[in-house]
């Protein structure tokens, strides 16, 4: 009998020992590495991340999990390898855009100095000349006011002071004004002189301001510094959108989720505990199997 506990006890053991390895080992990795530059297609469907590392720096830290960006899903689908020049030039041409208030080409080119410093998402950088003929004034936008207006009419040597002569509206300078009063005077002659008021107003549009763009074209390069560069390229997918879930679907949806670790440790030790246990039985009866035939 006891030998029979001794051999569960150690079964129990061997359960115990093997439990951990349910647990994942950590891994090591190497020190992260950040993009020198990043540049996204117009339609959202690649993304290019740049790394310039250093001979000391390991590739290795160069992200390569998937990401999600501006309902999109990326996934890597190449890393490739460049070995830089030692001095990296190329013509480029930077368009710029400033506002202006006025579309006087003295104004507008006041505000593009002749050479502007540019440095390219790529890390290039260079002194750029500006490209007169590329020179383009555009409206912003337009506005509007109203402007009240008023006028007055003189209507001399009438016989009463019968407004019915007086005129309702009249023009001015292309607007239509109501009459608003009438003063009355009396001349010498007995006859009446009215001096009637009229108001109005006018609406006119102005333009609200000027959007000037330009190019600005040269050479931009840089110096490698004995760099090698890495371009990870990332393609993008579309993110589906989560159909909408009910707070009853969500309840019952958790309620369906289980923790198969929580559940299969427990399950693996009850059954090496009976595997322990049905090997003691089995030894025990075969030592008395043994016995009863050495008694014969």
């Amino acid at each position: 009998m006891k030998r029979l506990l001794s051999i569960c006890a150690t079964a129990l053991m061997l359960c115990m020992t093997t439990i951990p390895a349910f647990a994942a080992e950590p891994e090591l990795t190497a020190q992260s590495c950040y993009p020198t530059a990043i540049t996204r297609s117009e339609d959202g469907a690649e993304i290019r991340k740049m790394y310039d590392l250093a001979p000391t720096d390991d590739p290795a830290g160069i992200p390569r999990s998937d990401f999600d960006q501006d309902s999109f899903h990326y996934t890597l689908v190449d890393l490739l390898k460049q070995e830089l020049p030692a001095n990296e030039s190329r013509q480029h041409t930077e368009t710029v855009s400033v506002a202006s208030k006025s579309k006087d080409m003295a104004t507008v080119l006041a505000l593009l100095p002749e050479t502007q410093e540019f440095i390219t998402e790529d890390g290039l950088a260079g002194i750029l000349s500006l490209k007169l003929d590329s020179v383009k004034v555009e409206v912003t936008g337009y506005g509007s006011s109203t402007k009240e207006l008023v006028a007055s009419r003189t209507y001399p040597s009438l016989g009463s002071q019968d407004t019915s002569s007086i005129p309702k509206t009249v023009a001015d300078n292309g607007t239509e004004l109501t009459l608003q009063s009438i003063d009355w005077q009396t001349d010498s002659d007995n006859h009446f002189t009215a001096v009637a008021t009229y108001a109005g107003s006018t609406t006119s549009s102005y333009v609200k301001g000027y959007t000037v763009t330009a190019d600005y074209t040269g050479t931009v390069s840089r110096i490698a510094l004995n760099k090698t560069r890495y371009v990870a390229i990332f393609e993008g997918k579309p993110i589906a959108p989560e159909p909408f879930l009910s707070p009853d679907s969500q309840q019952n949806t958790a309620t369906i989720l289980f923790n198969w670790t929580a559940i299969m440790v427990p399950i693996s030790i009850v059954a090496l505990a009976g595997v322990g246990i049905g090997v003691g039985i089995f030894i025990k009866r075969r030592n008395e199997a043994d016995d009863g035939g050495d008694e014969a």
